[in-house]
């Protein structure tokens, strides 16, 4: 039984991960941010809070 030449398979497997790879740094760079962590829309309440089993 011949053996395989590895140059094309490797050849398509280097392609194959430089173009997930590109998509997946395109999708993280698309990503968009809904609910941003910093946006301070409800006031603090300051009372303490009273747990009724203490």
């Amino acid at each position: 039984m011949p053996q395989l030449n590895p140059n094309p398979w490797f050849i398509i497997f280097t392609m194959a991960w430089l173009i997930y790879l590109v998509f997946l740094m395109y999708k993280i760079g698309n990503l968009k941010v809904f609910n941003k962590p910093m946006m301070q829309t409800v006031t603090k309440n300051n009372k303490s809070w009273n747990w009724p089993w203490i």
